[in-house]
C-alpha cells in the first residue's frame, strides 16, 4: 500500500500544477482536463485494489470507468467533427462612427446534441465580440446570431478565423479545431464631418482653361459623340445623330473649366504627436462618442486629425463637383489623380484608411517635389501637424507661382508636443494665404468652418 501512497501523492503534485496536456492532431488539438487524469488515478488505484483482492466489484468499476473514457473520447471526436458554421459580413465596409454587421449560422450535422461548444473569434477589429457559447444545439439543429460593432479605428482588418470547441458530457476531453473557410476582411474608413463652409468658397476658385480630358460624368462640355457601347446610360443617347446614322449614338463630354484641387498630407513620423493611443482608446465607453452626441470625438493623435480632415475637405469639394487630387508618403507614395463624383470619394478614402504615419520625407520635400506638377489653375491645400518653416517657404513660393495655397495646421501644443505654431501661422496669413488652425477636442465642423 506504500506504493499506492506515493503514486497518488505524485498524481497530485502534476495536478496542483494545473497545466492541461495538449496533443495537437491533423484537424486541431485535443486537451485533456484535470477530471481526466482523477479518473485515471481513480482507475489506476481500483485495478491494483481489484488484483490484490480479487473482488469482482473493483473489475466492473474499473471496466465502467474504462467505458467512460471510451465513449467520452468518442463522444467529444465526433462532435467536433460534426459542426459546421457559415460567416457572412454583412458590411465589408464602414466607417468610423459606424456600425460593421455580421451573420452566424451553426449548424449541428450530428445525430448527438452537443451539451456545449464555443466558438472564438480571431478578429483583429477592436471590440468585434462575435464568439459564443452554445448550450444544448440537437441533433440537426441550426442556430444563428447577428454581431453588430461600432468601428472605433480606421484600417483594413481581418475577420476570423473562427476556432470551436467541444468536449464531452463529464468534462474529460475538449477537443478544438479552426474553422478556416470563416476568414474575411473590413475596411474601416476614417471618420468624415459635413462642412458648411471652408475657404476659399465656390466663386473664390480661380478659373481655368477647358481641360481636354475625357470624362464620364456629364458636363456642359459635350466634346463629341460616338458609338453607343454596353453599360452607356440612356440620357447619354443624341437622338438626332441616332436618327440620321440609324444606330445608337451617345455624347462625350470633357470636364469643366475649373481648377483642380490638391490635398497634400504630412505623413511624417517625427512630427507626429500622440497622448496616448490603440489599447486605452479601445477600451473607451463609446456612449459618450457617438450616441449621445453628434460631434465626434477623435483619438489625440495628429496623425487621425490629419486623416479626417483630410477626409472632409475632400468630401466637401466633390460635392462642389470639384475635381480632387490627393499626394502624401506614408509607408510608401500614395498619389490619387483628380476626378470627381462618389467614385472618387470611395477611391480616396480607401487609401485614408490604411495609410500610416511611417514616412521619413519632409512635408518641405513632400511639396517641392509633387507641386513642380501642378499649374496657375489648382488649388493646393497643405495639412500639417508641423512648424517648421521650411514647408511655409515652400508654399509662399507655391503661391508667388499662382496657385492657390489653404494651410491647415493640426496644433501640436494641444496634444502633448512642442512647437512653435503660432508663429507658422502668421506668417502663412502674412503671405496672403487662408490659414486653419485645430487643436485637440475642437469640432472640426466649426473649426474648419470659420
Amino acid at each position: 500500500m506504500p506504493s499506492i501512497a506515493n503514486l497518488v501523492r505524485s498524481v497530485l503534485r502534476v495536478l496542483r500544477r494545473r497545466q492541461p496536456l495538449w496533443i495537437p492532431l491533423r484537424s486541431g488539438a485535443l486537451r485533456v482536463t484535470t477530471r481526466h487524469w482523477v479518473l485515471v488515478l481513480a482507475w489506476i488505484v481500483i485495478v491494483v485494489l481489484a488484483y490484490q483482492t480479487g473482488r469482482d466489484i473493483f473489475f466492473r468499476v474499473a471496466y465502467l470507468i474504462l467505458a467512460v473514457e471510451i465513449f467520452s473520447f468518442v463522444w467529444a471526436a465526433y462532435s467536433i467533427a460534426m459542426f459546421r458554421l457559415e460567416r457572412q459580413t454583412i458590411t465589408p465596409r464602414s466607417q468610423v462612427g459606424r456600425f460593421v454587421e455580421e451573420q452566424f449560422l451553426s449548424y449541428n450535422t450530428g445525430r448527438l446534441t452537443k451539451p456545449w461548444i464555443e466558438v472564438r473569434d480571431e478578429s483583429e477589429l477592436p471590440a468585434h465580440r462575435a464568439s459564443r457559447v452554445l448550450n444544448a444545439l440537437g441533433a440537426r439543429v441550426r442556430w444563428g446570431w447577428t454581431v453588430r460593432t461600432v468601428c472605433r479605428r480606421r484600417g483594413r482588418f481581418r475577420m476570423g478565423p473562427v476556432t470551436v470547441a467541444t468536449g464531452d458530457p463529464f468534462g474529460l476531453f475538449v477537443f478544438h479545431r479552426r474553422l478556416r473557410d470563416t476568414t474575411g476582411a473590413v475596411t474601416v474608413y476614417p471618420a468624415t464631418v459635413d462642412l458648411v463652409t471652408f475657404a476659399p468658397a465656390q466663386g473664390q476658385l480661380p478659373g481655368g482653361e477647358a481641360l481636354q480630358r475625357r470624362t464620364h460624368h456629364i458636363t456642359t462640355n459635350v466634346a463629341g459623340t460616338r458609338e453607343y457601347a454596353p453599360g452607356d446610360s440612356f440620357n447619354r443617347i443624341h437622338w438626332r445623330s441616332t436618327a440620321r446614322m440609324e444606330r445608337l449614338i451617345v455624347k462625350e463630354f470633357e470636364l469643366d473649366p475649373s481648377a483642380d484641387v490638391w490635398i497634400y498630407l504630412d505623413m511624417e513620423r517625427d512630427v507626429q504627436i500622440s497622448r496616448w493611443y490603440e489599447e486605452t482608446w479601445n477600451e473607451r465607453d463609446l456612449s459618450s462618442l457617438w450616441l449621445k452626441s453628434q460631434q465626434l470625438r477623435l483619438p489625440p493623435s495628429t496623425e487621425e486629425y490629419g486623416v479626417t480632415i483630410a477626409a472632409s475637405i475632400a468630401k466637401y469639394f466633390l460635392r462642389q463637383q470639384r475635381a480632387v487630387g490627393f499626394a502624401a508618403y506614408g509607408h510608401e507614395r500614395e498619389i490619387v489623380q483628380p476626378d470627381r463624383g462618389e467614385r472618387q470619394l470611395n477611391r480616396l478614402l480607401e487609401v485614408l484608411a490604411v495609410l500610416r504615419a511611417e514616412g521619413r520625407i519632409r512635408f518641405a520635400d513632400l511639396l517641392t517635389l509633387e507641386g513642380a506638377h501642378l499649374g496657375r489653375n489648382n488649388t493646393l491645400i497643405a495639412i500639417t501637424p508641423s512648424a517648421e518653416l521650411e514647408h511655409v517657404k515652400v508654399l509662399r513660393e507655391m503661391k508667388r507661382r499662382g496657385l492657390r495655397v489653404i494651410a491647415v495646421i493640426a496644433d501640436a501644443n494641444t496634444f502633448g508636443g512642442h512647437a512653435d505654431t503660432d508663429h507658422a501661422a502668421i506668417e502663412l496669413l502674412a503671405s496672403g494665404a487662408p490659414t486653419y488652425v485645430v487643436k485637440e477636442g475642437d469640432d472640426l465642423a466649426r473649426a474648419l468652418g470659420k
